[in-house]
């Protein structure tokens, strides 16, 4: 008995004496590893990167994550590398302790775009098991592109533990770009990995099965990456015009906007109004004016700028056009070049008063963090802002038509439309029809410049971008008619978009032109006729 308690307390000294030197062995090959930063040379760096990464130490995620933001310094005489903090303090990279301050001497590790390759795929292994979950999605794309050998075991395990759909899926497509590049790999595995290449369809994939085809494969492999790529080839086509539709669609919900209410003032009074481009303009800037006084205020408040600044912007718009109507406007009817004249002066007097009382330069509208942020769907990418305009777009546009259809307003509306003197001859006061329409006209640009702020600059010039458009698509639909309305900003929209990357912007806008030019010729009163006084004359 006494022999095997002997035995025991032997063993156990030794091992308590091997850790003890291995404790100070391990340290010392950290501190090596992160002295090799201060050598300056790729080649170390490289080994450096791949050595802390891999070393399980706690300070190896603050030390590559400062080489990548160019935070790393090295002092070349003491051979000493220090993390500069983003508070602007210091430690020592390879201690952790706190340092009283960089030498003056000491400068940021150079880097190359191989260095940087090296750091993706580092900081990938580090961050593949964050409970973070973006965090974890976004270190398996960096090791999908980085493809390293090194963090197979890594990505194996973090696969392993998984649980989540979407991460167990990119840890996957990870897991595949390295065995395509693993020389040992089997040919099973070689194929299964280019299925799930290809299953990924984007141009990622495509790149990486490109690079592998050309390479030293198996004839099977090859071949399956061939028929990978033509397959994901033709799929990105496809998505493509599919993206190209979105973005269609998306400037024809702008384009509608800022052209329905032309196209109301238009259709009933037959007024060429250059200002209406003012209106959109003066809705951003009350948006503008909305959002600064939530910020100081009340900044609690601030996802709810936009519901509060859409019927102020009606309001103040529709004003200021009831305003131009009643002053200006009803002293021209029936003289369309002086009406264009005045109401061109009268957008040159409004965007001076917006310098003046605003100043020339770009004014700062926020996006509500509902109207923030994008989402994939499928191979194509769908911005929050965009979309929730269009279907901001579609409820104006629900709302006038029900306006048009039900009210009193509406029904004298589409009378003096259809006939001017026979609506008067019957009790409607034509002129008081008038006024509100242009105030409406007004008030829905008004709300188009509260959207717009969203995309767009808001600045004096603000409407200037739009109103040669919104002309093109209300006599391009039909004068007066909203339906031809609606139709022509989304086929102008699509067809430019798709335009663009044949001929560029220009030159696509100027093929617009010439077409919707040719198409007049050949119909006048534009895809959907409608009578009206302008139509008359």
């Amino acid at each position: 008995m006494p022999a095997n308690i002997f035995a025991f307390l032997r063993t156990l000294c030794l091992s308590i004496a091997l850790i003890a030197l291995a404790v100070p062995a391990l340290a010392a090959s950290f501190e090596e590893s992160v002295g090799k930063f201060a050598t300056d040379d790729f080649s170390d760096t490289e080994e450096a990167i791949g050595e802390v990464a891999s070393s399980g130490n706690a300070l190896a995620f603050p030390i590559i994550s400062a080489l990548q933001d160019e935070r790393l310094m090295f002092d070349a005489d003491t051979k000493k590398v220090y993390i500069k903090q983003t508070d602007g303090k210091a430690i020592d990279a390879a201690t952790g302790a706190a340092v009283d301050a960089i030498p003056d001497s000491a400068s940021a590790v150079n880097l190359n775009n191989r260095l940087r390759r090296a750091i993706d795929a580092a900081l990938g292994g580090l961050t593949l098991m964050s409970p973070d979950l973006s965090a974890r999605l976004s270190a398996a794309q960096a090791v999908f592109k980085s493809h390293d050998e090194a963090l197979l075991p890594t990505v194996e395990t973090a696969l392993a533990k998984e649980t989540n759909r979407s991460a167990k899926q990119a840890l996957s497509e990870a897991r595949a770009a390295i065995l395509l590049f693993k020389s040992d790999a089997s040919e099973a595995d070689k194929l299964a990995a280019v299925a799930t290449v290809r299953s990924r369809g984007d141009q990622d994939a495509l790149a990486l099965l490109t690079e592998i085809s050309g390479g030293d494969q198996p004839a099977s492999v090859t071949k399956a990456a061939t028929g990978a790529i033509t397959s994901i080839q033709s799929s990105l086509t496809i998505w493509s015009g599919v993206q190209n539709a979105w973005y269609g669609l998306s400037l024809g919900s702008v384009l509608l906007l800022a052209a329905i209410g032309l196209a109301i003032t238009f259709g009933v009074m037959g007024v060429i109004n250059m200002a209406h481009g003012e209106m959109v303009m003066l809705g951003a800037y009350t948006t503008f004016v909305v959002q600064e006084v939530i910020r100081t205020r009340y900044p609690a408040l601030f996802d709810y700028s936009l519901l509060i600044a859409v019927p102020l912007a009606f309001v103040v718009a529709g004003a200021i056009g009831v305003l131009i109507e009643r002053t200006i406007i009803r002293f021209l009817y029936g003289r369309p070049l002086e009406t264009l004249l005045a109401t061109w002066g009268l957008s040159l007097i409004l965007q001076q008063a917006v310098r003046t009382a605003f100043g020339p330069t770009n004014r700062e509208v926020g996006n509500p963090s509902w109207m923030s942020g994008a989402f994939e769907l499928g191979q194509i990418t769908i911005t929050y802002n965009r979309l929730w305009i269009l279907c901001f777009t579609m409820a104006v546009f629900a709302i006038l038509l029900a306006m048009l259809r039900y009210t009193a307003l509406g029904l004298e509306m589409r009378a003096v439309t259809q006939n001017r003197r026979m609506a008067a001859s019957m009790g409607i006061a034509t002129s008081r029809v008038d006024a509100l329409t242009f105030g409406l006209g007004s008030g829905i640009a008004g709300i188009a410049g509260v959207a717009l702020s969203q995309i767009d600059n808001v600045s004096p010039n603000l409407g200037q971008s739009y109103i040669i458009d919104s002309f093109m698509v209300v006599v391009f639909g039909g004068v007066g008619n909203l339906w031809g309305t609606l139709v022509g900003t989304f086929t102008l929209g699509i067809a430019n978009k798709f335009l663009e990357p044949v001929a560029g912007a220009v030159l696509g806008k100027i093929a617009i032109l010439v077409l919707i030019i040719l198409f007049i010729q050949k119909r006048p009163r534009g895809l959907f006729a409608l009578k009206g006084r302008a139509v008359e004359a």
